[in-house]
């Protein structure tokens, strides 16, 4: 005997849903009104292990590792929401969509999705079941769009969100390759000069027995050392890059990190005001949709990518659920405070770029006492900056109208332009910035490499000629 899905209403206006079997589905219809219920859709339950064999004999699904690309997912969205605006029904949308996606997540999660839908899943339940393709705030967008009725106007402002947000991130990822490059050219140069042409030049020195100037010394130590620990050269951003991932794996570690990244020159602004207009972008986008404020503030909290942002939403929850609004809270909370991870990592950006001249002969006395000074600088930058507030009175001010006017979805995606015109500002001001920074840096590296050579080259040159 099949099952039938239905959805009905009951004598108050409450809306059920349910299963019930039956021989046909007017008999089932018939079951349902006895039960005092008002059908408004009735559909035969298909069976979900059936329908999995099927999709799995019929097509296999390809190896993937991870998730769905940013780039992917918003091509995908974009393109379902033009389906839909035409009218298409949503399951022949998908297997379109599924049919021309490459092999890959991706592939694997429609695959999966057109079959929970077979089954009789809704759109958001059989999305929700392939959190690797799409998030929470993914699943309940759409979620929202199928309660209110207008899934097709949902994924034109999910593909819009996404789309804004794909573009920043490309701004600031292209923005950060030129100088990337740069030093990548550079420090392999330089390793070059340290390793084949200082030596030579070391063995003419001491062919001709000539006295060397205090600059060439440094130098031949320095390109001694490199040869000697030519490994910590790739050791050292390895060896950053896995400690900074193991200290983001704890609470606290990651609290720490992130409010230490905030208060960087320049690169502090940038993060700041990314997290801002993505957290805020993501707020309104889920206001307008029509998801539950606090529903709407804990996808934002979960999603922000920020530690110190996830606290301030998790703060204004807390205060809406006693009461509160919005915009005082966020006011309240916006001020980081003092993290004891954080003031070790300024302390430690003070000691670490001292500590190589304890390599260096001769050096050691002095290094002492200005790793002790670089410690100090560090930890003082880091108390004199700790209380500067991440969300700024323009925030907090137009989110109070927006409560005020009942505008707060519209005064939110204001305040994300606001901040995506300044991260696109302070990108391009970075740009101008490191670039004299860089030529700076390689000059004067260039600089201390030919004079340090040069000075005993003329000295010997003079001596042969008398």
């Amino acid at each position: 005997m099949p099952t039938f899905q239905f959805e009905a209403m009951d004598a108050t206006g409450q809306e059920i849903r349910d299963e019930i079997e039956a021989e046909n589905e007017d008999e089932a219809q018939t079951h349902i009104r006895e039960m005092g219920y008002f059908v408004t859709k009735i559909h035969v339950k298909k069976g979900r292990k059936t329908a999995s064999k099927k999709g799995k004999e019929g097509k296999k699904r390809s190896f993937a590792v991870g998730s769905v690309k940013s780039a992917d997912l918003t091509t995908f969205t974009r393109q379902l929401s033009i389906l839909q605006d035409a009218g298409m029904p949503i399951l022949r949308s998908l297997r379109i969509l599924e049919e021309q996606a490459k092999p890959g997540r991706l592939k694997n999660s429609l695959m999966d999705v057109c079959e929970e839908i077979e089954g009789g899943s809704t759109l958001s339940e059989a999305m929700a079941k392939s959190p690797k393709a799409f998030d929470r705030l993914y699943v309940n967008m759409i979620k929202a769009g199928e309660a209110g009725g207008a899934l097709e106007v949902i994924l034109q402002r999910l593909a819009d969100f996404k789309e804004r947000a794909e573009a920043l991130k490309r701004k600031v990822k292209g923005a950060m390759i030129y100088p990337a490059v740069v030093v990548f050219v550079a420090v392999s140069i330089l390793t070059f000069i340290m390793l084949k042409i200082v030596p030579t030049f070391k063995q003419i020195f001491e062919d001709f027995d000539t006295e060397l100037p205090a600059m060439t010394m440094m130098l031949i130590t320095i390109s001694n050392n490199t040869a000697k620990y030519w490994f910590l050269i790739p050791l050292i951003p390895i060896s950053l890059i896995v400690s900074v991932t193991m200290i983001r794996k704890f609470k606290s570690g990651r609290m720490g990190w992130d409010l230490f990244s905030l208060n960087w020159p320049v690169f502090g602004q940038l993060i700041e005001k990314n997290s801002m207009a993505r957290s805020t972008r993501t707020l309104g986008t889920l206001v307008a949709s029509g998801v539950p404020i606090l529903e709407g503030l804990n996808i934002t909290r979960e999603t922000c990518g920020n530690a110190m942002f996830e606290r301030l939403y998790g703060k204004v929850s807390e205060s809406i659920r006693e009461g509160d609004t919005i915009a005082k809270p966020m006011k309240e909370y916006s001020k980081p405070g003092f993290h004891p991870m954080a003031m070790a990592l300024w302390v430690s950006v003070g000691v670490l770029p001292v500590v190589p001249l304890m390599f260096i002969k001769g050096m050691a006395t002095v290094a002492a006492p200005m790793m002790l000074a670089g410690g100090v600088i560090g930890g003082v930058y880091y108390v004199m900056r700790m209380n500067r507030r991440v969300a700024d009175d323009l925030v907090v001010n137009m989110v109070d109208v927006g409560e005020e006017t009942g505008e707060l979805d519209t005064m939110l995606y204001k305040v994300a332009d606001t901040y995506d015109e300044q991260v696109q500002v302070l990108t391009d001001s970075l740009m101008s910035l490191l670039e004299p920074l860089l030529i700076v840096f390689l000059g004067g590296a260039v600089g201390f490499i030919v004079i340090a050579l040069f000075l005993p080259l003329v000295d010997l040159i003079t001596n042969l000629s008398n």
